[in-house]
């Protein structure tokens, strides 16, 4: 399949530069229209308060009773002890 050596390298690097920083993922935001959902992104990205490679967007897929969620969230490095 095209593209799936560079897609298990990036997951790989990803994976390395995880364990390197110790943390946990904090939600900023929450919603179930994707624009909103976008437009949030785009203002953090605007105002520049958080670095693009430290936020991660999910999305829970809905079925036919709950329809499908958005969350946004923030790595936040634990305090050095």
């Amino acid at each position: 399949m095209p593209g799936q050596q560079k897609r298990k390298r990036s997951r790989e690097r990803a994976h390395r530069r995880a364990a390197a920083v110790r943390g946990h993922w904090e939600p900023l935001f929450s919603t179930q229209e994707h624009g909103e959902m976008k437009e949030y992104v785009r203002r953090l990205h605007a105002e520049r308060s958080v670095d693009p490679e430290c936020v991660r967007i999910d999305q829970f897929c809905g079925r036919t009773i709950h329809p499908s969620t958005y969350r946004v969230s923030v790595f936040v490095p634990e305090a050095p002890a």
